[in-house]
Order: structure tokens, then C-alpha cells, then sequence
């Protein structure tokens, strides 16, 4: 109902109320001047009926009257009350409604029956409200990316990463890597592709190895000597590479653990390891080179994002919407699931709003404070005005009831 019908009906309510103390004072005239010549009883009773309900009528006028504003303008004390006490009438406004309306014991029901997992689900199985969804977030992070200052945001990872690297032991790292591969056996798969490279290599490299046997060899000693030499020397490495290859238990592959353990534990302790690595991270990270990774790595990013944002069927918005179809059916389906989401939100708006109670009360306390007082008077009269009328309407009623009584009672007994 919008404020200009309320003001009809209250001027409507103000009318009756009015018309009905207009009537009573013209019946009490109308009794009076009838008293001075007929001396009938009944006279009597309807005179003292209307007599008292004016009074009732004006008692009752100026109590309502009073809430709003100054009856007949005069600033009478304790009138006009709504715009003098509107800060304490919004101080205890607000009082009421946190005390009676937001304590835990009347929220818990309503938080109890929140259940937004299913909703959530049935709105976004929709390929519409999917699409909706996607294009406003893609417009909200584009905004952000086109808003943001690439410079700063390269030195912010400069400084993020110089933050990082400056506690950082490579060398320590390096060697607790080697020894987490030794630890795990898996550098024996090195071993044995190395041997069988370097089998294969002696064997289609025959011509070689007698080309060097015979270059280092002696003039006098004939060359099928020689050729006999270099094909002991090319299948007894052949072979010994072989059986490190098909041997997994061979000795070379224990001695090679062992000098890879001495290394790793020197490695980790060993200052000079410090330094040397220490100096390379310096060297690879200085200034004016991290902050033109920095800045590369930023654009790069930045450019792929807009871009992906950007197409209608891009990469990155496919794979969020395969992603929001899977949650979407999750939701639906998976009871365990929707139990786990709604239980969150209970538990969050529940602790949020008893947390927050004081906040509402702050707002209605601090909206009707600023209020104009007429407002505030007017808004008031307005939502109860029209009721209030009642008020004057029984006033007059009882009040002639209650001296048509008294006049009874004193023209019997006295």
C-alpha cells in the first residue's frame, strides 16, 4: 500500500473520529437549551452521555494527537514525542528487535532450514545460467587484469620471490634431491641405460679402437696384432658394460652408489658447495635480470588470461564449464556432499548474524535517529495513525458511557 491511499484512510479515520465529537458537542447544546424549558428525565441522561463523551473525545485527541505533534501548536511538556525522542525511540527500537527477533534461540529454527546446496545445483545445470555465470566472471577478472599496473605487479613478484630465495640452500637442496632418487633406487635405471649406450657405442665403433691401437702401436709388431689387441680391448668393454646392464647386483653399480652418497653428503655440508651455489643463485638472481623474468612471466600470464577470457569457447572457459557441470551433479546427487555445504552455511550465517546482532541494532537505532523528527512523525502516523483513531472513537464512546453511568448513580442515590 503506498503512502498516498495511507493518507486517505487516515484522513478518512481522522474525519469519522472528528465528526463523531462534533456530533455529541452539538447534542450536548441541543440538551442544554431543551433542559431550560422541558425538565424531562431523559433529557437529562442524553446530556450527561454527551457531555462526558466530548470529554472523553478531546482527552483522547490530545493523548494521540501528543505522539505526532504539538496539539493546537502549543508546545505543551511531554508532546510532539516521537520527534523529541526519536533517537531513544530508535535506541530502543533497535534494542527490541535484537533482543527479541535475532537471539539464538529464535534464529537457530530458521538458519536449521536453510538448504542452498540444492537450489545452487538445480540453478547451475542449467547451460544458460552456466554461460551467465562464466561471462560475469570473465568481465570481473578481465576488468581487474586491465586495471592492473604491470610494473607494480612485477615488483611484487620480484620482491615475493627475492623474499623466498633469500633463506633458500641450493646446494642443501640438490643433495637431499640426489639422495631422495639414491634412496629410491632409481638412479640404477641411470646406470643401466648408461652402460648399454656406452656397450653399444664400443661395438659399432670396432674400426675406431683399432685405428688407435694400431696408431699407438709399435711399427715392428704386424697389424693382424694389432687388430687382434683392439678386438680384445672392444669386447672385453663390451662385455663388462653388458654385464653391468643386465646385472643389477653388479659390484660397479655398489662403488657407484657410494661415491653418489659421498658426493651428496659433501655437497650438503662442504662450505665451498655453499658459496659456489650461493654465487650462481646471486649471479642468476639479480635485480635488474629478476625483474625482467618478473615482468616476462607477468605479461605472459596476463596476455594468455585475456585472451582466454576473451573467447566465446576458449581453453580455460571449457574447462570451467566441465567443471561447473561435474559440481552442479555433485550437488544434486551427492547427499554427503550437500549435507557437508549446507552444514557450512548454517554454522557460518548462524555464527556471522549472532556475531553482527549489535550491527542490526546500530542500523535501525542509527537510521531513525537521522530521520527529520517531522519525517520520522509523519512515517509514524501514517503505519498507525488510522488505528490510533480508534482510540478517539472509543474515548468518546466510553467516556459518554462512563458519565451517563455517574449521572444515573448520583440522580438515584444522592
Amino acid at each position: 500500500m503506498n503512502d498516498e491511499l495511507k493518507r486517505k484512510q487516515l484522513n478518512t479515520y481522522k474525519a469519522f473520529a472528528t465528526g463523531l465529537f462534533v456530533l455529541m458537542a452539538i447534542i450536548f447544546v441541543i440538551t442544554t437549551i431543551l433542559q431550560k424549558s422541558n425538565h424531562s428525565h431523559w433529557i437529562g441522561y442524553v446530556r450527561a452521555f454527551s457531555e462526558a463523551a466530548m470529554v472523553g473525545a478531546l482527552a483522547d485527541w490530545f493523548a494521540v494527537t501528543a505522539l505526532f505533534r504539538h496539539p493546537l501548536g502549543l508546545p505543551i511538556p511531554h508532546t510532539n514525542l516521537i520527534e523529541t525522542s526519536k533517537q531513544k525511540l530508535g535506541d530502543n527500537l533497535g534494542n527490541f528487535v535484537v533482543s527479541n527477533f535475532l537471539s539464538p534461540q529464535n534464529i537457530r529454527p530458521y538458519i536449521q532450514k536453510i538448504k542452498v546446496s540444492n537450489f545452487v545445483g538445480e540453478w547451475l545445470i542449467k547451460e544458460r545460467n552456466q554461460a551467465i555465470l562464466i561471462q560475469n566472471l570473465s568481465d570481473i577478472v578481465l576488468d581487474i587484469l586491465n586495471k592492473l599496473d604491470d610494473a607494480e605487479v612485477s615488483r611484487f613478484i620480484t620482491k615475493k620471490v627475492s623474499e623466498m630465495t633469500d633463506g633458500i640452500e641450493l646446494n642443501k637442496i640438490l643433495g637431499n634431491g640426489i639422495i631422495y632418487l639414491l634412496d629410491k633406487n632409481d638412479h640404477q635405471k641411470v646406470v643401466t641405460n648408461l652402460s648399454k649406450q656406452i656397450k653399444e657405442y664400443i661395438i659399432e665403433n670396432n674400426g675406431m679402437i683399432q685405428e688407435r691401437v694400431k696408431k699407438g702401436s709399435y711399427t715392428f709388431i704386424p697389424s693382424f696384432i694389432d687388430n687382434k689387441i683392439a678386438e680384445k680391448i672392444s669386447s672385453g668393454l663390451s662385455d663388462f658394460f653388458r654385464e653391468v646392464e643386465e646385472d643389477s647386483q653388479h659390484e660397479i653399480r655398489g662403488l657407484i652408489t657410494k661415491k653418489i652418497y659421498e658426493f651428496s653428503n659433501d655437497l650438503k655440508e662442504d662450505p665451498k658447495w655453499k658459496d659456489e651455489f650461493k654465487a650462481i643463485k646471486n649471479d642468476f638472481l639479480k635485480n635488474d635480470k629478476l625483474n625482467e623474468y618478473s615482468n616476462d612471466i607477468w605479461v605472459s600470464i596476463k596476455n594468455t588470461l585475456i585472451k582466454e577470457l576473451q573467447e566465446d569457447e576458449s581453453s580455460l572457459k571449457n574447462y570451467i564449464s566441465k567443471n561447473l557441470n561435474e559440481f552442479s551433479q555433485n550437488l544434486k546427487t551427492d547427499e554427503k556432499l550437500q549435507n557437508k555445504i549446507d552444514h557450512w552455511i548454517r554454522v557460518t550465517a548462524y555464527k556471522y548474524i549472532l556475531k553482527n546482532t549489535h550491527q542490526f541494532g546500530n542500523l535501525i537505532s542509527a537510521t531513525v535517529g537521522n530521520w527529520q523528527g517531522k519525517e520520522l512523525s509523519e512515517k509514524m502516523e501514517l503505519e498507525v495513525g488510522k488505528d490510533l483513531q480508534f482510540i478517539r472513537v472509543n474515548g468518546t464512546l466510553v467516556g459518554g458511557l462512563v458519565g451517563l453511568i455517574i449521572y444515573t448513580l448520583s440522580h438515584f442515590f444522592l
